[in-house]
């Protein structure tokens, strides 16, 4: 009989995985259920409802350290830290819309399995890079705690970096420490108008190796309801520095054309929009996440643009590509092929239909190496293959 056990303490999560595995009873790994249709379908007699397994246990402004249930959610979290000036640099998406849910229900621990990170990674780094500590529980049944509570801190292997990313499927996060950092003075947004993929790109990495700090760098061909391009460049900090950054980037980028400003309430509305993929969100359509080289990705997207129907997003400088397939289908050899013919990368389809999404290969296949390095980590952390199986690999 299907069952959905709903734990309070961290306790409880070890009493849960210990009876699964000693049962050998598969269990699904949920928090609010935001980015339930994330990965390949969990074929699981049982779900593992974290949210119960909420709350901050504690937070030090000063020390800018914070430490929080992984059932908690995230906008409780980001509320948190803005209340006090502070910020998760990460800036984590929310996949909430583009699956059809509500906006701010993912929680702080489904933001670590998925390793979430929005357009200022290229400045702060991804997810794990902010996570100081993690206690969790093993498909073993074990409590385990890695990690402390300062930025400096070596302790043996880097588990929370080996768990974020993992999607739930070698251990239950119960609790984190994130380290978080102040909250810029003023954010702002530079924009060119109306390039092509290849110059929008171009203009992106050279104001990245610039000395202008930039935070978000993105290229939005046809973005919303405009038929004309959109090049940005984010530029935060104190409103001095900020100025001075952004005249530098002005006459920089001269040669691009015009460009013009928008202010912070408008640069934080478009960055909003970008992190999430609002465009893409309104749309039913298969929706897929490529990393490559930057400069490779107006090469990929004009190689697939003679093959189907897309619409394309570029960020993190062009490193990071979404695609939005307007026809309806996957493409999944076209995508693959694409993706080797410029020069290897990272695929993932991100939305599809359940159905599909068991029958492809969703996450970029891995060398053999690194395939056996995976299969190695799922029998230490989950001999028995209980948590999660079969949401990223098949088999695992």
């Amino acid at each position: 009989m299907d069952a959905t056990l709903k734990p309070r303490s961290a306790e409880d999560v070890e009493e849960a995985v210990r009876w699964a595995a000693a049962e050998t009873q598969p269990l699904e790994i949920l928090g609010q259920g935001s980015k339930r249709a994330l990965g390949r379908p969990i074929q699981a007699a049982h779900v593992l409802d974290l949210s119960g397994l909420a709350g901050i246990e504690s937070y030090e402004p000063a020390e800018l350290v914070l430490t929080v249930k992984a059932g908690t959610p995230i906008a409780e979290v980001e509320k948190l830290v803005d209340d006090n000036g502070q910020e998760l640099s990460f800036e984590p998406m929310d996949y909430g819309p583009l699956f059809g849910k509500a906006p701010g229900r993912g929680t702080i621990g489904g933001v670590l399995a998925v390793n979430l990170s929005g357009p200022r990674r290229i400045k702060a780094g991804a997810a794990r890079d902010h996570v100081l500590g993690m206690e969790a529980v093993s498909g073993r049944g074990e409590l385990f705690k890695s990690g402390g509570k300062v930025v400096k801190n070596v302790t043996g292997y880097d588990l929370p970096r080996t768990l974020c990313g993992s999607y739930g499927t070698l251990a239950v996060a119960t609790s984190v420490t994130l380290k978080v950092n102040p909250k810029p003075e003023t954010s702002v947004t530079f924009v060119l108008n109306g390039l092509d993929d290849q110059d929008g790109i171009q203009a992106l990495c050279e104001a990245m190796g610039s000395s202008a700090e930039v935070s978000g760098a993105a290229h939005l061909p046809g973005w919303g309801d405009s038929d004309k391009s959109r090049t940005v460049l984010r530029l935060e900090g104190f409103k001095s520095s900020v100025d001075y950054r952004m005249k530098s980037l002005a006459d920089r980028l001269g040669a691009y054309g015009t460009s013009h400003q928008l202010d912070r309430d408008e640069s934080q509305k478009l960055w909003t929009g970008i992190k999430n993929l609002e465009d893409f969100a309104a749309r039913n359509t298969p929706v897929w996440r490529i990393s490559v080289a930057p400069t490779a990705g107006p090469q990929l997207v004009a190689r697939l643009k003679t093959a189907f129907e897309l619409d394309a997003l570029y960020d993190w400088s062009g490193g990071l590509v979404w695609l939005s397939c307007t026809d309806g289908d996957i493409h999944q050899a076209k995508v693959r092929n694409a993706v080797e013919a410029v020069g290897g990368g990272h695929a993932t389809l991100v939305r599809a239909d359940p159905s599909v999404r068991s029958e492809a290969a969703v996450f970029q296949p891995q060398p053999s190496p690194l395939a056996a390095l995976s299969r190695r980590l799922k029998e230490q952390f989950d001999p028995k293959g209980v948590l999660n199986p079969g949401r990223m690999v098949t088999g695992l």
